[in-house]
């Protein structure tokens, strides 16, 4: 039995009108995604889900276990490629059939796993997978990596991101703590993501104080001007940090909503089912 989506949940809660918070929506979705689908079989991952990330906010999805999630994010990743629906960078449609493909268009994303090599040196890992060549034919013909550049351009961004106690830059990631660890993570998205950056349950893992330290970064990437696509089950870390709220259900959107209008007891119901949003509109 395919998991489609009970009727009630075939709506989207729509603010009208512009919001004042920051500028947020003034200005067009810096990427966005219309009528995704997909399927495994006969289950339903994506039912026609839409979705928009607009310019300079933190937009945290939150669904239950099922609900679709981790195959939207795929989808605008380019881990997984949707059987039918458009998705659009800056107004322009994109069809990412690889990460790579993602990446070099500037969305980076963390995944839960961080897909980080525990035995490698922290500048190994910010430059995996797009290492910097030396000058030259040592470079051009022998292969040699700049391992002084890549060093240098690994410790700025992590002193960007107040990362100081991360003293050596060459020491292996596996040395590290949880939170030093995301927060190698998050530094090499926020380094390498020119357009967005996603977080996927950045803080699961971690204690309350890793936890924090990795709020802040969130936060301080987004005060770099990347938007950033949260997603987490934490409920408090949600309502601290996002700007708005994506609320996913069955394969779909219910609808998004504002920390500063509702309640987490409000957002959980909404994602459960218990409850609709109030307002919301029949989606074409």
């Amino acid at each position: 039995m395919d998991l489609l989506p009970d009727r009630r949940a075939d709506h989207l809660c729509r603010r009208r009108g512009p919001v004042d918070q920051k500028g947020i929506g003034m200005n067009a979705p810096i990427l966005q995604a219309k009528g995704l689908t997909k399927r495994y079989g006969r289950v339903t991952a994506l039912d026609n889900c839409d979705f928009e990330l607009l310019p300079g906010e933190i937009l945290a999805i939150i669904g239950d276990n099922g609900a679709g999630k981790s195959s939207l994010i795929k989808a605008l990743s380019g881990a997984v490629i949707p059987d039918s629906g458009e998705i659009t960078l800056e107004g322009r449609a994109v069809a990412f059939r690889t990460p790579i493909e993602a990446r070099a268009a500037g969305i980076e994303t963390v995944y839960q796993t961080l897909a980080m090599s525990p035995a490698l040196s922290i500048a190994d890992n910010m430059f995996m997978g797009r290492e910097l060549r030396r000058p030259g034919i040592m470079g051009s013909v022998f292969r040699q990596l700049d391992r002084p550049r890549m060093a240098k351009f690994a410790r700025e961004k992590l002193n960007e991101l107040g990362l100081m106690t991360i003293q050596n830059i060459h020491q292996p990631v596996e040395t590290l703590s949880g939170g030093q660890r995301q927060g190698v993570a998050v530094a090499r998205a926020a380094a390498f993501g020119s357009r967005v950056v996603i977080l996927d349950e950045p803080t699961a893992a971690l204690g309350v104080k890793e936890s924090r330290r990795v709020l802040d970064l969130i936060r301080d990437v987004r005060a770099r001007g990347l938007p950033v696509i949260l997603i987490s089950h934490n409920m408090p870390h949600v309502f601290e940090v996002a700007d708005r709220i994506h609320i996913h259900r069955l394969g779909r959107r219910l609808c998004v909503i504002r920390p500063q209008d509702h309640s987490m007891s409000d957002a959980v119901a909404f994602m459960t089912g218990a409850k609709l949003p109030e307002g919301v509109q029949t989606a074409a």
